[in-house]
């Protein structure tokens, strides 16, 4: 399916998915009751640094992510590599509360925000004819970390302090990622693109639109009102899941086991998309992206039984695993590649700033006695507003063509 070059760009944006997992809230979330010990500090306020520091992140992006436009994917993600490096020195440092912000801040930046960001941005600008399997490929590293991380993490803690274990981390880092830029795209540059005979002719066709005239442009917004759905919402029910729990009766382990099927399905999903994506375009499948999304918060206002979960959350990942995709071809096939590193900039941090705001979010309505279900349409009239705004341009998504 892939050769020679495409699939060092396959294999660069699978092991930068990977890596980018340090930043990712279910891997900092494995140092959550660490670090609180360590400084004495409650659920909330952990859970206040860790969205203020988040949000602060989601702002820097967009003006350092839109350099990856103006150098060479190799010097850019070098920076990059460096960067995530001292992130996670600096965290086994940790000492104080404003020490704790400032390092969260850097991880959320660096590894959830650049790392998936030179990943995505790379391939999306390689590939034209197989973006979507590209994409659904090296997307794939960020599920092998969600499935390897946690249960090796929480068994690396049993015997190593965890201060020691982030050291380790960052020498693994940058001992490693520097090969692999030079083993996969060093040779790589900005206008390198896919071998494929109809290629040049598509890209001088589509009009290649900066920035500054996607922010004009009234679709941006209806598509990102749907984009941001699944991470607000999603980000909101993963870490308010003890809420749900005790609300449904459910036992202790109930949401752990239905992890299992929303891993397993998003996995399924993100290959499939791929291939759907090839066939019928990004622009045709969006407006499906999150009808598994509003069935799923559907199941969570309507029933209690524990099946249910299994449901809801297998649900959760299906839409997971579209979006992941979608998430970037979608800008890539409107809007040309040109330009796209500064677009994924500003759509990656609008993204985390989405998990911020929907774990703020649904903490407020908590504090204020909604119920679960009361939540659940909440987020249900969010997404429903947001799919039928998507289906009322599904006929003016097609690129302009000079």
């Amino acid at each position: 399916m892939f050769k020679s070059l495409s699939l060092k760009v396959i294999i660069f944006g699978f092991i930068f998915t990977f890596f980018s997992s340090f930043g990712q809230s279910f891997f900092l979330g494995l140092f959550n009751s660490s670090i609180r010990e360590t400084l004495s500090i409650s659920h909330g306020q952990f859970g206040s640094i860790y969205a203020s520091a988040t949000l602060l992140s989601s702002f820097v992006l967009v003006w350092v992510g839109k350099k990856i436009d103006d150098m060479n994917i190799s010097k850019f993600a070098i920076y990059v590599v460096i960067l995530l490096s001292i992130s996670s020195f600096l965290f086994s440092k940790i000492s104080s509360i404003t020490f704790l912000f400032f390092a969260i801040f850097l991880m959320r930046l660096s590894g959830q925000g650049l790392m998936s960001h030179s990943a995505s941005t790379t391939v999306s600008r390689y590939f034209e004819k197989s973006r979507g399997k590209a994409l659904s490929t090296s997307w794939l590293g960020l599920s092998s970390a969600e499935f390897i991380m946690p249960l090796t993490i929480v068994f690396l803690l049993t015997f190593i302090e965890w201060r020691a274990l982030w050291i380790s981390i960052s020498l693994l880092i940058i001992l490693v990622l520097p090969v692999i830029i030079f083993l996969t795209v060093r040779d790589v540059k900005l206008d390198t693109r896919e071998n494929f005979s109809l290629n040049s002719k598509l890209i001088k066709k589509i009009k290649q639109w900066k920035r500054v005239e996607v922010l004009k442009d009234y679709r941006f917004y209806i598509i990102t009102i749907n984009m941001l759905a699944m991470p607000s919402i999603a980000t909101g029910t993963f870490v308010y899941q003890s809420f749900i729990t005790s609300s449904k009766g459910w036992g202790p382990y109930i949401i752990a086991q239905s992890f299992m099927v929303y891993s397993i399905l998003s996995l399924i999903t993100l290959f499939i998309s791929g291939f759907l994506i090839d066939k019928f375009s990004s622009r045709r499948l969006l407006i499906f992206m999150n009808i598994p999304l509003i069935f799923s918060v559907f199941v969570l206002y309507n029933y209690s039984d524990p099946i249910s979960s299994f449901i809801f959350l297998g649900l959760i990942g299906i839409s997971n695993g579209f979006a992941n995709v979608l998430g970037t071809s979608t800008w890539a096939e409107i809007y040309g590649v040109k330009y796209i590193g500064s677009i994924k900039a500003l759509t990656t941090s609008l993204m985390v700033f989405s998990t911020a705001f929907g774990t703020a979010l649904f903490g407020l309505l908590i504090d204020k006695g909604f119920s679960i279900e009361q939540i659940a349409l909440f987020s249900g009239s969010y997404i429903l507003t947001g799919i039928v705004l998507l289906f009322s341009i599904k006929n003016k998504l097609n690129p302009n063509y000079l």
